[in-house]
């Protein structure tokens, strides 16, 4: 009967069935992210991204190009502006190229939550993606053409280049990133010094 069944007639065989809460390995070496910090990474990139299309919008419906309303003073307004470069008008001239670099970004960003196990590199990766893909969006789709259109900025402080959120959202991921290396934290969620999660035994 044990043969029948495919059973070792000689009890030789060390093969252990997998228990519920022991799923089969994917395979060494192969990242498995945790479900929640990717649900974490996926409201944060979607929240971040629909606040800075939402508020774009919102400014161009309500304000002509480099015409702006005091919001706290001279101290903070709200100025509509286009701008050809980087976040914070930097490397203006280089509109396409900039597209290039976004769309690997925002792919690498991709490539690197297929590992987490962290929160806060959850929230960072998150708020990258919302940031680079809020101004490739406008790069992708607005004038003068594709792949070289002007990203929409509206945030003006006294002696700072006007910015957007998009801006911001790159901004806050640069510190959480930043706050991650000064911990030790990998994106798997180990400490520098410990295996990381693929060489750990499934």
């Amino acid at each position: 009967m044990q043969a029948a069944r495919g059973a070792s007639l000689t009890g030789d065989d060390n093969t252990q069935p997998e228990t519920p809460d022991q799923p089969a390995p994917t395979g060494r070496g192969r990242p498995v992210p945790s479900r929640r910090h990717l649900l974490l990474f996926a409201a944060v990139a979607l929240a971040g991204y629909a606040l800075d299309l939402g508020s774009k919008q919102l400014v161009l419906a309500t304000l002509e190009p480099h015409t702006g309303v005091p919001v706290v003073g001279d101290w903070f307004s709200i100025f509509l502006t286009f701008n050809s470069g980087a976040a914070f008008s930097l490397g203006t001239g280089y509109t396409f190229l900039l597209s290039c670099v976004a769309i690997g970004a925002a792919v690498a960003v991709l490539w690197t939550a297929r590992r987490l196990h962290s929160v806060g590199w959850a929230l960072g990766l998150g708020f990258l993606l919302a940031g680079v893909i809020g101004n490739l969006t406008d790069r992708i789709f607005r004038d003068p053409s594709p792949m070289r259109g002007h990203v929409v900025d509206f945030f003006r402080f006294p002696s700072f280049p006007v910015f957007n959120v998009a801006d911001v959202c790159i901004n806050i991921a640069a510190g959480l990133v930043i706050l991650q290396a000064i911990r030790g934290m990998r994106v798997d969620g180990t400490r520098d010094g410990e295996p990381r999660r693929q060489d750990l035994p499934r």
